[in-house]
């Protein structure tokens, strides 16, 4: 029966996996803090996400910048998360244009 039931758990956990850490973006901004800064069309402390979305607009490498920027802390506080968390927010905040 052992079998059975180690068959039955790697198959309900990989079913899980992918989505336990998958959040969208707007959940992630609004979880790590980030609209205490910032807000989606709005200047705060820091610029609204539709400017940084149309600043980055067209640019190629948007998205490993803006990552990169987060994750070493130039010109924005250093930002401690796994990159697939920071790639979903950058991800929302390019597309709030």
């Amino acid at each position: 029966m052992k079998p059975v039931w180690l068959a039955a758990g790697v198959i309900v956990g990989m079913s899980v996996i992918p989505h336990a850490h998958a959040q969208d973006g707007a959940a992630l901004a609004t979880s790590m803090g980030c609209m205490n800064c910032h807000a989606l069309e709005q200047k705060k402390m820091g610029p609204s996400f539709k400017d940084i979305a149309t600043k980055y607009a067209g640019n190629a490498t948007a998205e490993p910048t803006l990552v990169a920027e987060l994750k070493d802390g130039k010109g924005h506080p250093k930002v401690v998360r796994p990159d697939a968390d920071l790639k979903a927010v950058v991800d929302y905040v390019l597309s709030a244009r």
